[in-house]
């Protein structure tokens, strides 16, 4: 009987021993010094940077599909063809496909806030215009907490990202991953809208995102050798090769491990199962403003309240996760075009087969571009400091995000404040990671943002009636002449603005002493241990500009904090200030 209860004593602990050892090599084999979540605009970017170091390990989980097709770009023309940006944003293969409350100072309507779902996260959905906000945007967030994030601090890391197709200089790089190009259609309709506003008395810029913001002229755009040029291209697929890079797509992560309070790695699933990560030194999450936070409260990481509620395990009460939601809104004013000079032309069926045909063979023609060529910044009226609204002109007319077809030969601009005075929030509906966050944007809640909404449609009214438009220029579609009253045109703007995309914020970097505070300057969780976040969340404040550039930017920068080198500085660039603020213009 002893010998009986012996060997089974036995071949119980060899099996206990066999199962901790299983469990550990597991574990071992799952364990990577950094695991990062999100291969978006900031993942892609740390996970190159991160393994240039043959000795750093990263593992990148992606919730969406990879960017190619059996490796081809051209199988997934929908993403890498310019011109085709809206098919994506119109369906939910790659997108997360959001959408607001009802915005109750807008008539009650639920906004549609597209965001990538896919390798290059929402740079390879968006539209592809570089643009890196204004010098003063970083100044304020130093002041605002984000201590080492001034200009001086940010702009090399511009700088480092970059390969500008016009050469380096005191702003542009010339040596970096994410090729940066000038728009190629020389289109009669963006010449007329540049002259226009010299016309209205702004000035010509050559290049906004170098020493003056101000005033309008060509765009950057992030397209190369007439392919879009997301992080993915950029960033991802050059690091693919290194055997210390591990990338796991259509793999949601669904929570942060903790060992009380160091985070130690993640639980994801993929293919229905679910399944551990270890990360030795970082979890670092590069979701974007609305996936981080959702995984941060989904841990156990936010208002202690809230998640309570909820039955969530509380690690860490920080109530500013989910809080100072930021976004821009735009309206498109619309203009009848009285020659077939726009793209009306280009979306008749026929045509759209020989424009995609082309692109398929030799990456060129109308299909090569996003066609967003020309743009430009203005200050809405005297003492504001730098300019507060943005200009995106389009030789086309888009309806409804471009989920409904154009009816008529038409230009429009994309106008928009950028500095907006209303902040919301986003918390969680529920336990579920599938379960999208309540988002309340709390657009036009504040006198502020209506008065300026109103100064950008006159404002844009008077450069279309400027006499370079005079032999093109038809009747106003929209907000269209009955339009005219401050009363009307703020009915007109609740009926009509729209998202521009660029949500952030909702992690905003600050100091220890700040109680909303979600990270500090070295992008580390407050009150928890090795845990970061990277994305545009932690922007203590929305930039003046589109969000695509600064996050790229962000991540750039995080890598070397990250590494543990001193940042790169640019002392005393200069940048242009208007002679004067007694003037609009």
């Amino acid at each position: 009987m002893r010998k009986v209860m012996g060997a089974l004593f036995k071949a119980h602990s060899i099996k206990k021993t066999s199962r901790t050892l299983s469990q550990l090599s597991s574990e071992k084999a799952n364990s990577f010094n950094y695991v990062i979540v999100g291969a978006g605009s900031a993942g892609c970017v740390l996970a190159n940077r991160l393994t240039e170091d043959p000795l750093s390990t990263v593992l990148l989980l992606e919730a969406g599909p990879k960017d190619t097709l059996i490796g081809s770009k051209r199988l997934m023309w929908k993403i890498h063809m310019p011109a085709a940006l809206t098919y994506n944003l119109c369906d939910e293969k790659y997108n997360w496909y959001y959408h607001t409350t009802a915005q109750k100072h807008m008539d009650n309507r639920i906004m549609y806030w597209p965001r990538g779902r896919v390798w290059g996260g929402s740079s390879s959905l968006n539209a592809m215009v570089y643009i890196r906000g204004h010098a003063e945007d970083y100044n304020r967030w130093s002041r605002e907490g984000a201590v080492g994030w001034d200009y001086e601090h940010c702009l090399p890391y511009f700088k480092k990202a970059q390969k500008h197709e016009l050469g380096p200089d005191l702003y542009r790089g010339g040596n970096g991953p994410l090729y940066v190009s000038r728009g190629k259609t020389n289109h009669p309709l963006h010449h007329a809208f540049l002259e226009a506003t010299q016309q209205a008395g702004y000035p010509f810029t050559d290049d906004m995102n170098g020493y003056q913001q101000e005033g309008f002229g060509w765009m950057d755009m992030t397209v190369h050798q007439g392919q879009r040029w997301s992080t993915a291209s950029a960033y991802l697929r050059p690091a693919l090769s290194r055997p210390n890079l591990s990338v796991a797509e259509k793999t949601l992560v669904t929570k942060i491990l903790f060992q009380e309070t160091k985070a130690i790695g993640v639980e994801y699933v993929k293919n229905g199962q679910s399944k551990k990560a270890f990360a030795s030194k970082d979890v670092i999450l590069s979701g974007g403003a609305i996936n981080s936070p959702q995984l941060l409260m989904l841990s156990g990481i936010g208002n202690a309240d809230d998640l309570k509620k909820l039955g969530i395990p509380v690690v860490c009460h920080l109530p500013g996760v989910g809080q100072n939601l930021q976004d821009h809104l735009e309206v498109y004013v619309q203009q009848k075009c009285t020659k077939p000079v726009t793209l009306y032309n280009a979306q008749k069926p026929v045509n759209m087969v020989r424009i995609g045909l082309e692109w398929l063979w030799k990456f060129t023609g109308e299909g090569a571009t996003a066609h967003l060529e020309s743009g430009g910044f203005i200050r809405s009226e005297p003492g504001v400091p730098h300019p507060d609204i943005q200009f995106h002109f389009l030789p086309s007319q888009v309806i409804d995000h471009g989920r409904v077809a154009s009816t008529m030969e038409a230009y429009q601009v994309h106008v928009g404040p950028m500095r907006t005075t209303s902040v919301g929030w986003l918390k969680l509906k529920s336990t579920d990671p599938n379960d999208h966050p309540i988002i309340e944007p709390n657009y036009m809640s504040t006198e502020r943002d209506i008065w300026e909404f109103r100064q950008c449609i006159k404002l844009t009214r008077e450069i279309f009636a400027q006499k370079a438009f005079e032999k093109f220029r038809g009747p106003e579609i929209q907000p269209g002449n009955h339009v005219q009253s401050d009363k009307e045109i703020d009915a007109f703007v609740r009926q009509k603005a729209d998202s521009a995309y660029h949500p952030s914020c909702t992690c905003k970097m600050g100091q220890l002493s700040d109680s909303t505070a979600v990270v500090d300057s070295q992008t580390k969780v407050i009150g928890v241990e090795n845990l970061r976040v990277v994305d545009a969340s932690i922007m203590p404040s929305v930039v003046s500009g589109n969000l695509n550039a600064p996050t790229i930017m962000i991540a750039e920068k995080a890598a070397d904090i990250i590494k543990g080198l001193p940042s790169l500085q640019e002392k005393n660039v200069p940048v242009y200030k208007p002679k004067t603020l007694e003037t609009q213009r």
